[in-house]
């Protein structure tokens, strides 16, 4: 359903040149390095009376860095930068954030929830992967192989930020933010991030996403580590009706990845209706007990491989813990320590 949005004429912003492009009147959009099947993330700039509020940073790197510098002179015009919002804790968003804030002496605004999460994870840098972590992966089905990758990589989250600055203010659903001449409704979403913060600016109809709703692509949603009982998914399901339900439709939506578009309520359709199909193909697969690892082909086109394994080890599991939350699937743990899934209907059966 992605064909029903449609995306208004607006030139797309150079990549890292810190160039931006009009939005509309005091909002712009300026797009930053990333690498990768995603190439870049869109970062906004509002004017806000004789200085700039900037939503989301980019990725920690002298390429993000040298195209700060050049907005700084062009497209910011020379103004300061007072105050950084950060829609949530993804490095792509917050990344530059400690560096803009140094930089330009500006404030962090988060919500408490991303922002205590994003301090307790860069403090996991240079850290060796705890025991609790290696236990949830080896419950999954990961081999020797995939536990070692995961034990030499583990920590780098917080190589691809700067630090965080020591202190921030705190958003909360439904608070009003002046930014220049007008005002700005935060909404909160769940699922993809703890606390994931929009902005909807009802009069000149605009909806900052973040990555809550994208428009070619579905935002992860998985179970970590940190919170392994947790379900995700429903949150993130529960939160996608909820502002179908509460905003208008005929804002222009500005995602974090991916061009300004219209048809928010028909996107939301197809990705709540997306992920319905994804858990019906799951819970046919579990007829039979399965592990999350073996779950991949019900719900993942391509083929799983080592770089991709922890985003889809973590997506899978957020379908299983929503199956479970309605009572569709449970899942049991064999002598071996490894964790079965099936159907709540089936006969219980635990392989050795």
């Amino acid at each position: 359903m992605t064909d029903q949005l449609t995306y208004p004429p607006i030139e797309l912003p150079v990549i890292g040149e810190g160039v931006a492009i009009g939005i509309a009147e005091g909002v712009y959009w300026l797009r930053m390095p990333m690498g990768g099947s995603l190439e870049a993330i869109n970062v906004w700039a509002l004017a806000d009376g004789d200085s700039w509020t900037i939503v989301d940073t980019g990725l920690r790197s002298t390429e993000s860095a040298a195209a700060w510098r050049k907005a700084f002179s062009s497209t910011l015009k020379g103004r300061p930068v007072r105050r950084i919002i950060v829609t949530h804790l993804h490095p792509d968003h917050s990344g530059m954030a400690g560096w803009l804030a140094r930089k330009q002496s500006a404030h962090l605004w988060m919500t408490r929830l991303e922002y205590l999460t994003l301090r307790v994870l860069t403090n996991d840098t240079g850290q060796e992967a705890p025991h609790e972590a290696i236990n949830f992966y080896k419950k999954v089905g990961w081999d020797d192989d995939a536990l070692d990758h995961y034990r030499a990589r583990f920590g780098d989250f917080g190589k691809m930020l700067y630090p965080p600055p020591n202190s921030f203010h705190a958003l909360e659903h439904g608070q009003r933010l002046t930014i220049g001449d007008r005002e700005w409704v935060v909404v909160v979403g769940k699922g993809h991030s703890p606390e994931h913060a929009m902005l909807h600016c009802p009069e000149a109809r605009l909806l900052i996403s973040g990555d809550q709703v994208l428009p070619t692509i579905s935002s992860n949603v998985s179970v970590q580590p940190l919170e392994p009982d947790a379900d995700p998914l429903t949150d993130w399901l529960v939160s996608l009706d909820a502002i179908r339900r509460d905003l208008p439709d005929d804002v222009l939506v500005l995602p974090a990845h991916g061009q300004p578009f219209h048809g928010l309520h028909t996107r939301i359709g197809s990705l709540l209706e997306g992920h319905e199909r994804r858990l019906e193909r799951l819970l046919t697969l579990l007829e039979t007990p399965q592990r999350a690892i073996d779950v991949f082909p019900a719900l993942f086109k391509r083929q799983i491989d080592r770089p991709l394994l922890s985003l889809a080890t973590g997506e899978s599991l957020a379908h299983l813990a929503c199956l479970r939350s309605r009572g569709l699937a449970m899942d049991e743990v064999d002598d071996a320590g490894t964790c079965w899934w099936r159907a709540s209907d089936t006969t219980p059966t635990v392989q050795a």
